[in-house]
């Protein structure tokens, strides 16, 4: 069994996954290729640069993924080279998705971000913030479930279970947020009065002197 690590790849670009998901249906020439991307919302799922998107293409047929097939030429409009998937791109693809679904690996959000520097700010603006943060993220879900109940109507669950997770994702979130709400509104939340006497008397709240790994005492 490999080791739960991402391997290396010849062209690590997502970008890469996104072309060989839109070829493996029909061949494609780059500006079609951007153009499914967008309409399947390729661009929502996964970033693309799209100021890379030609070079990534031109390297993907450099290491065999893709390959031409035919230049076309649509009126006055410069000629264009259309790509096929690879039986190496095939594979590729296969073996890029199970990755992605088996190995999970560690992801650092903005919320995140901001959470880890939460005591910068006084812990009544701290509560009204993720107060409005709570009611975006509900109105966001009323509005993805209703979309995505709309598109179950035409398309499998299969093909947007990508928008599934992220309203399972979004829930998991919100639940979390009300829940840390609570307990600084009850004030049960351990340390709150400390945090607040920071921020109202100017005093420093007491920080562990031992921690995870390369932490230690603060000077």
């Amino acid at each position: 069994m490999e080791d739960d690590v991402a391997r290396q790849r010849k062209v690590g670009n997502l970008v890469a996954l996104a072309v060989l998901s839109v070829l493996v249906e029909r061949p494609r020439h780059p500006y079609e290729i951007a153009t499914t991307l967008r309409t399947w919302g390729k661009d929502q799922d996964m970033e693309i640069k799209w100021g890379s998107f030609y070079t990534v293409v031109r390297n993907m047929e450099r290491h065999g993924l893709i390959e031409a097939v035919e230049s076309v030429r649509e009126g006055r409009r410069p000629e264009r080279t259309v790509y096929r998937i690879t039986d190496a791109g095939r594979a590729e693809l296969v073996d890029w998705a199970r990755e992605l679904i088996s190995t999970p690996e560690p992801e650092q959000p903005r919320f995140r971000a901001g959470l880890s520097v939460l005591a910068a700010l006084h812990p009544d603006e701290a509560t009204a913030l993720l107060g409005q943060r709570l009611a975006r993220l509900e109105d966001d879900i009323r509005a993805g479930r209703a979309a995505l109940a709309e598109q179950l109507r035409s398309v499998p669950r299969l093909f947007l279970i990508e928008s599934d997770h992220d309203l399972a994702m979004r829930a998991a979130e919100a639940a979390w947020v009300r829940s840390l709400l609570a307990e600084l509104t009850s004030g049960s939340y351990p340390g709150l009065a400390e945090w607040r006497a920071f921020h109202d008397a100017g005093d420093r709240p007491a920080e562990p002197t031992d921690g995870p790994e390369g932490s230690g005492p603060t000077p």
